[in-house]
């Protein structure tokens, strides 16, 4: 996706996915705040005058403590201690002197390098290493040039080590701490000067591929860290939200609030009027604790008028999907190399396969809740979000105000995984703060936030391919259609236009069928189910559309392997031969899936009757984006269909490795997701609501179902991928392939289920 929009300088910036929101300013979504008195008071605290500020990403105080801002949600993956250690590696201070604190929505964080505050996409790293790479050795720069001046010394011949700049030659030496005191320090850089810094070369890091002590957790182990539910204001009082039995498109008709009237400390119920359209029949009982509020919900008597959607289930949704699938003009074409439909008319062999994949839920640890407070015309949004550009902008909506008079708060958050990338929480806080003349605490129960997640949307995916009388493969073509989570967002800039040139698409909801084999003739269609994305406003959840892409995928290139009578690892490697792919990604995939059967054992022993291996190598998220990760899953299958997964094998090729322990947990529990995903997670909809309310009823995995975890990791000192997400999309394919391996069946729905595995094993 390339376009072209104007910075807020009024220059002009190619865009593109990878970069993102670079011209946020011209979407109208920038949540500008600089002409309000005192609004940038949290981060001003502090930061005394006296502090040198060689980024606004970073300043150092005259004690030399660094403390550098995170313009990422941090939601347990340590990202703040991620960014600390990419700027201590340049900047040559002591790993003991970081600090980390989280960015507000001040338009001075909407840097038109790194873009807008969005985390999602395992992009954090990828996209920020290079810039806060710079930032620190500007700021190194700067200090040597100063100490250089305050010793009388040239600056090529200082050495900076653990925040200390010394002069072997004459044994002088100065801390960060006096250099910031004496106030030399005051060099500024261009952006061309930035550009033109030569940052250090692998074999010269000290401190990056180093599992230093994250810098978060001393305060999260003894309390100090504060999450969204954490926060408590003067005079602040709660709200409960009553949410509708239908996803979205209900409307309140009546609220009968009498018997809430008796509950000691109830205020007021507020009917939501939201005119963001993030929320649809929403009520707020507020009251003074929130077991008030709780208790004054349940007295509401509240008449629905169900709306358009009081009828859908998820079978309705999956009806309108083959029906959109099977319509020759639906759609519009990701992909449209070569000519499928003649290549499969001369094949000497076509398999054909429908995989779906159902409704997905995030359910964070800490539930959705904001806290809404007005202070004069400013409105204070307290809560933790995973895109400020955004979120604020629908504060604004709800409170009927300019983006400008709001200011965003950022928290830690408890577990976020995409689902905070909406603001749903925001709008009851904003409008019962709003309606009370008080600041207002919403938390949702677990109910209300299973019920109204903006969850991974229900897929059905129809694959065609043919193979040639070698075996080879010659044609594919892969349709995919679900509800479009990037496409509500509403922001043009997030959409990709389609080769077809039928208009702009969600590439968010086809990333992965772009694969990097090689295929001659290769069709990927997208296409929109209307009906799901009204019934269900879906959202992104950890892996996004590769976690049913490759799903159907790397299912269909182990048919095909089957089908030409080759091992599906051998088969996959000979379509990992790179032919016009001129960015080696061909080979690096093809080395972490080596590097994963190597680890695994694949193929070295004989395994019991009932189990069986089975491969599965991804180059998720987007294609420009790409981290190379493979997986071996070894399952055992009962005679009843039931499945074990004994061992996950996974490696996965980082480029630059920044914390290794932290790219090994979150592998592990990438992986771990995604046998969740591919095992144990299935929402329903039913008169147009999702049926699960709790963990009773949504089952993630449990400890007991732990299988062992083997991580490779492959550091080759490339530039730096994510690592977040890509393991969740490799391990049901695996499993599903495993499966196969053991008992003969071929499973192509998620989650895959005893019953389902039982019925193949007697087709």
């Amino acid at each position: 996706m390339n376009t072209h929009v104007k910075i807020q300088s009024g220059e002009a910036t190619d865009l593109s996915r990878r970069s993102f929101l670079v011209g946020t300013a011209a979407t109208g979504l920038v949540l500008g705040y600089s002409a309000i008195p005192g609004a940038g008071e949290a981060l001003a605290a502090t930061a005394a005058a006296s502090n040198f500020e060689p980024s606004v990403w970073y300043a150092i105080a005259p004690d030399g403590i660094v403390t550098v801002t995170c313009g990422k949600a941090d939601m347990g993956q340590h990202i703040a201690s991620t960014m600390a250690q990419i700027v201590c590696e340049e900047l040559g201070a002591n790993w003991k002197d970081m600090r980390v604190q989280l960015a507000s929505n001040d338009p001075k964080f909407n840097d038109p390098v790194l873009g807008a505050q969005i985390t999602g996409g395992s992009w954090s790293t990828m996209m920020n290493f290079e810039a806060m790479s710079r930032a620190g050795a500007a700021g190194r720069i700067a200090l040597t040039e100063a100490a250089a001046g305050a010793m009388g010394v040239p600056a090529n011949e200082l050495v900076v080590r653990d925040s200390v700049i010394s002069h072997p030659k004459s044994k002088r030496s100065m801390t960060f701490a006096q250099i910031v005191k004496s106030g030399k320090a005051t060099k500024t850089f261009t952006p061309d000067e930035l550009k033109s810094i030569t940052l250090k070369t692998p074999d010269q890091y000290t401190l990056i591929g180093v599992s230093v002590p994250q810098l978060d957790i001393p305060d999260k182990t003894r309390g100090a860290a504060k999450y969204g539910i954490d926060v408590m204001l003067p005079g602040m009082v709660y709200g409960k939200v009553v949410t509708p039995p239908v996803r979205y498109g209900a409307t309140v008709k009546s609220v009968d609030d009498t018997e809430a009237k008796k509950v000691p400390g109830f205020i007021k119920a507020v009917t939501l009027d939201d005119k963001t359209a993030t929320t649809t029949g929403w009520v707020v009982a507020v009251a003074n604790t929130y077991a008030q509020a709780r208790k004054a919900a349940d007295a509401l008597k509240i008449s629905y008028d169900g709306g358009p959607n009081a009828k859908l289930s998820s079978q309705s949704l999956l009806d309108e999907a083959k029906r959109l699938q099977a319509q020759d003009d639906s759609g519009q074409y990701f992909v449209k190399d070569g000519d499928p439909s003649a290549a499969l008319g001369s094949a000497a062999k076509v398999v054909e396969a429908e995989y779906t994949t159902n409704i997905n839920i995030h359910a964070p640890l800490e539930p959705m809740n904001a806290t809404a407070e007005f202070k004069g015309d400013i409105l204070h949004v307290y809560s933790g979000n995973q895109f400020a550009t955004r979120s604020g902008a629908i504060a604004a909506g709800a409170a009927g105000i300019d983006p400008k008079y709001v200011v965003m708060h950022q928290m830690w958050l408890g577990g976020g995984f995409g689902r905070r990338l909406d603001a749903d929480m925001m709008v009851p806080a904003v409008q019962a703060a709003k309606a009370v003349g008080k600041p207002v605490k919403v938390i949702y129960s677990r109910e209300n936030d299973m019920t109204m997640d903006f969850s991974r949307p229900l897929t059905y995916q129809k694959i065609k391919a043919g193979l040639d009388g070698d075996g080879k493969l010659i044609a594919m073509s892969h349709d995919v259609v679900s509800a479009w989570p990037t496409a509500r967002w509403g922001i043009p800039d997030f959409l990709t236009p389609s080769v077809d040139k039928k208009g702009p698409l969600d590439s968010f909801t086809v990333n992965g069928a772009d694969f990097f084999y090689t295929v001659p003739n290769h069709y990927v269609r997208a296409i929109k189910n209307e009906m799901a994305h009204n019934a269900t406003p879906s959202g992104q959840l950890r892996s996004v559309a590769p976690g049913w892409t490759f799903w159907a995928v790397e299912s269909m290139i182990d048919e095909l392997a089957h089908q030409a009578g080759k091992d599906p690892a051998q088969f996959r490697i000979e379509l990992l031969d790179g032919k016009g792919d001129n960015t080696g990604g061909a080979q690096r995939l093809r080395n972490t899936l080596l590097a994963a059967m190597g680890l695994a054992g694949y193929g070295t022993k004989e395994l019991p009757k009932g189990e069986g291996m089975g491969v599965a190598c991804v180059s998720s998220q987007e294609r420009k984006t790409a981290s190379w990760t493979a997986c071996v899953a070894h399952v055992a299958v009962d005679s009843s269909g039931g499945v074990k997964v004994k061992k996950l094998t996974v490696a996965t090729d980082v480029g630059t490795q920044v914390h290794p322990d932290n790219i090994r947990a979150q592998v592990e529990g990438a992986a771990l997701w995604g046998l969740s995903l591919a095992m144990y997670e299935k929402a329903t909809l039913a008169n147009g609501g999702i049926e699960q309310t709790n963990f009773d009823s949504y089952t993630p995995l449990r400890m007991s179902q732990m299988p062992e975890v083997a991580v490779a990791v492959i550091a080759n000192g490339e530039h730096a991928t994510g690592v977040g997400e890509p393991a969740v999309t490799v391990v049901a394919p695996a499993i599903g392939n495993a499966v196969f391996n053991a008992c003969g069946a071929r499973v192509r729905e998620l989650p895959i289920t005893a019953e389902a595995v039982k019925a193949a094993m007697k087709a």
